[in-house]
């Protein structure tokens, strides 16, 4: 069961941000502005991920991983990490700035008289 902790934490972070959705102005239903903030990210550390890698810098535990591998020896889970936190990035940068705004015209709408 240990080999899918990596994987279970990736899913319970997305679980977890998944509500912030409802608070901003929808980080998935804006797949391209989406895709171009997390996309470079990931391709960046996939690269230095393989590098470390191939030079042996740069193990992970067989205990804790899947055992299925992309590009070469990449752990699934780390391509899915380098996809998942970003995304779950965003969803909380967008709740907070939707939040903030809400805060801000509330203050600045006049007090209402009885």
């Amino acid at each position: 069961m240990s080999h899918w902790q990596y994987l279970f934490v990736l899913a319970a972070c997305l679980a977890i941000t998944l509500p912030l959705e409802l608070l901003g102005p929808g980080v998935y239903r804006q797949p391209w502005r989406t895709a171009c903030a997390v996309i470079p990210v990931a391709v960046v550390f996939v690269i230095w991920d393989a590098i470390a890698i191939a030079a042996g810098i740069w193990t992970y535990n067989p205990l804790y991983v899947s055992g299925i591998e992309v590009f070469g020896r990449i752990p699934i889970e780390e391509l899915l990490f380098f996809v998942v936190i970003p995304l779950c990035g965003l969803l909380t940068y967008n709740a907070v700035e939707a939040i903030l705004k809400r805060l801000r015209r509330s203050r600045s709408e006049p007090a209402r008289a009885p």
